[in-house]
This record gives structure tokens, C-alpha cells and sequence, in this order.
């Protein structure tokens, strides 16, 4: 049978979410390719799982009425599936032709539009300058300045409403180097990426305040160094991912709205090393990707930001039970103990000390961070800011975030 009679849903944002009345889930498209939304009723949510590829429509009727005593109706179940076709959530042809049509498109248009401006942040420049003047006003860094130039940033990229203190008081600390920045690498969380993924883009990344151009040749020597087939494999994730996007428009606020050139970079994640315990600087092929990133940092004068989060921990992220004060005082006591590694410029330190209990907090920022780590590594650092955000009403789940700067040697 062809994979359109035994449909697979694709990997998706699934929110629990009540319509009218009714408990069910919203799905989304992770990847941010479309806009479309769709909502399933709590009683059919476990046919989604059915819908994996290896069965027909009979079959997973058949095994819904099997596994949960009630009969499935065949115009129920064709009817899902044409809503999840239409909204692009299988992995079929036609999802193929989508995809392969919104990646040109991408190539093709002058910049990537700030896919949040409207949402976590206002649409317009005036608007946004206001927003974000108003946040560092309300958040002022009293820190004694650097004695030292900043060579990095460390910033959240959680949304704005929450993390404002954080962005606030570390965009303020680094303001001297963002303003005096010739190039800009940014290594941003890809929540998409399968393990081991580095993602390029030539495209030019916009905010509000403008365009900022992407250095295409670094881009291109970067490529060549990890092979241009898997350096642009997942392109496409640089559309919907707001974890370069939200820092990169906290530098151009910092800058004035004067553009400068990026380097974007999103990095997959860490999950093959650790199930394999191997320290990541024990592989080459990374090894030689990260000499061809510090050449290209040295051709000018450049900052280096990793956009990242912290932990993940509570139901909202899988977790059993809600996180108390115990738990939460447990949570600071480990992530102190990554801003320690930060702090001296550690990488192995960063990589073990999550590694060694298997993510348990679900770090994010784990591999983003830690080839920032190795890019400055002997570098120390200082943490401007850290703080606990809400992940669900009740309070039980949470992110932890934290700001930092580095500072040259």
C-alpha cells in the first residue's frame, strides 16, 4: 500500500487545550511552515498514535475498538484524516511538495521575516524600541562594568513577558561589545534538530529595526568544513526557530537599529553522546568544524552569542509530578553548577555535569552552549542574570533561565 492508505502523522507541537466545552488538543506545526491549526477531540487523540505508517484505516479501527472497547467510525476517521492532510500534519507527497515550495520561497525572498514580531514582541521598530527601553528602564544592570572586553553573550530565548530581566540586565551589561561588533556568530538552540545537526542559512535575518546581512562567505566556509549537503539539510528550520531570532533582536535594539553581519547557526542536539557517553571533543569531525567557526571568528572584530535555555522540568515537560520547593531548590543547586563551568570556561565540565545524569533537566541550550563553551574555551565568564519561569498555571513546571557574558582573556 502506498503511504498515503497508511498515513503517519508527523512530529507536532500537541497543546491540551478545551474548545466549547470539550477537553481535547490543539496541534501545531513545530516547524512553523504553516500557520494552520487543528483541534482533536481527548477521544480521538489516541488514534493520532495510531496513525504511525504501518496501518491501514481498517487496521486502526480495528485496533482502536481492540485497545479502548469503543468503535471508531469510518467517516469520523476519514474525516481526521483529511483535516490533518489539509492542514500539512502527514508526512506524505504532499507534505514533500509543501515543504520543498516554502523552502524556495525562503531562498527567494530578500530576508527571513521575524516570524514572533506581533506576538512576543511589537511589530513595529517605534513600538518595539518603546518595549524594550521600557524593560531595560525596569531592569537596570548595577553590576561593576568588565575590566575586560566581552567576546559572548549568553541569552535566554524564551519569550520576552518572562524573561525580560534576564535580557534586560545582560544586553545592558554587553552593550560596549555589541555596539563595537563587526560580526556576529549566533548559536541558537534548534528545537527541531536531530542529534548532531548543524544548520546554515545564507539567508539574511530581519527585525524590525532592518535587515541584518548574513556573511555568506563564512556561512559558506563553514559549510565546507561539516559538508554542504548536511550544513543546509534542515534549512528550513531556520523559518519557524525563534531562538536566533529573539536574540538577534535584542542586539540590533543594543546597536541603535545599525545592521551588522551575522553568522546564524543552529545546532541540533546532544542525545547521541550522551546515550553513547562520548565527550564531543573526541570527535573529529566536530573538532574540524569548530577550527573552521574560530577562523571565522578571527577574520574581524566578533561577538559570539549562544541563544539558550536552561531546564525543562514538571508535567508541561513530562515530568511526574508538579515541582515543589524542594524540587526547584534541587534545580538552582544543578544549574549553579553549569553557570560555575560558564563562569571558568569549562566546556567539559558543561557536557559532563549534563551528561553524567543523562539531561535529567532537559537543558535545551546543551549543545548550543557547549560550542560556545569551546569556541572560547579559557575564558572566563560572569552570569548577569538567572531566574525560574512559569510553564504551566499551576506553577508546577518550569524553565530556568540565565544571562552571562564572556570576557576576552
Amino acid at each position: 500500500m502506498t503511504q498515503e492508505t497508511r498515513p503517519r502523522v508527523r512530529p507536532l507541537r500537541i497543546t491540551p487545550y478545551t474548545h466549547q466545552g470539550v477537553p481535547g488538543f490543539v496541534l501545531q506545526d513545530p516547524l512553523g511552515l504553516s500557520d494552520k491549526m487543528l483541534f482533536v477531540p481527548a477521544d480521538l487523540g489516541p488514534v493520532l498514535a495510531l496513525l504511525d505508517g504501518t496501518r491501514d484505516l481498517q487496521r486502526v479501527r480495528s485496533e482502536f475498538l481492540m485497545r479502548y472497547g469503543k468503535p471508531l467510525p469510518p467517516e469520523v476517521l476519514q474525516a481526521l484524516v483529511r483535516d490533518l492532510d489539509a492542514a500539512f500534519m502527514l508526512d506524505n507527497a504532499r507534505f514533500e511538495e509543501f515543504k520543498q515550495a516554502r523552502l524556495d520561497a525562503y531562498r527567494r525572498g530578500p530576508y527571513r521575516p521575524p516570524r514572533l514580531a506581533g506576538q512576543v514582541y511589537p511589530a513595529g521598530a517605534e513600538e518595539l524600541r518603546a518595549a524594550l527601553d521600557k524593560y531595560l528602564a525596569a531592569a537596570p544592570n548595577t553590576m561593576p562594568r568588565p575590566t575586560r572586553p566581552i567576546v559572548g553573550v549568553v541569552s535566554p530565548h524564551i519569550d520576552y513577558p518572562r524573561g525580560w530581566r534576564v535580557y534586560a540586565r545582560t544586553w545592558a551589561y554587553a552593550q560596549e561589545a555589541v555596539r563595537a561588533a563587526e560580526r556576529v556568530i549566533v548559536l541558537g538552540t534548534d528545537h527541531n534538530g536531530p542529534p548532531g545537526s548543524l544548520t546554515l542559512t545564507r539567508q539574511n535575518y530581519a527585525t524590525p529595526y532592518g535587515v541584518l546581512p548574513t556573511a555568506t562567505a563564512a556561512v559558506d566556509a563553514l559549510a565546507a568544513a561539516w559538508g554542504p549537503e548536511d550544513a543546509f539539510r534542515y534549512e528550513l528550520h531556520h523559518i519557524g526557530e525563534h531562538s536566533v531570532e529573539l536574540a538577534l533582536v535584542w542586539l540590533h535594539h543594543l546597536r541603535g537599529g545599525k545592521p551588522v553581519e551575522v553568522v546564524p547557526v543552529l545546532v541540533g542536539s546532544f542525545d547521541h553522546y550522551v546515550q553513547r557517553r562520548q565527550d564531543p571533543a573526541t570527535d573529529p569531525r566536530l573538532n574540524a568544524w569548530l577550527e573552521a567557526l574560530a577562523a571565522v571568528a578571527a577574520e574581524k572584530p566578533t561577538l559570539v552569542v549562544a541563544a539558550v535555555d536552561f531546564a525543562h522540568v514538571g508535567p508541561a515537560f513530562g515530568d511526574p509530578r508538579p515541582y515543589r520547593d524542594a524540587d526547584k531548590q534541587r534545580l538552582r543547586r544543578a544549574d549553579e553548577a553549569l553557570l560555575n563551568a560558564l563562569r571558568v570556561g569549562d566546556p567539559e565540565a558543561w557536557f559532563w555535569r549534563i551528561a553524567g545524569v543523562d539531561d535529567r533537566d532537559r537543558i535545551c541550550g546543551f549543545a548550543a552552549l557547549y560550542l560556545y563553551l569551546r569556541l572560547l574555551e579559557g575564558h572566563t565568564g560572569v552570569v548577569t542574570g538567572y531566574e525560574h519561569c512559569p510553564a504551566d498555571q499551576e506553577g508546577g513546571s518550569l524553565v530556568s533561565i540565565a544571562g552571562a557574558v564572556t570576557l576576552a582573556r
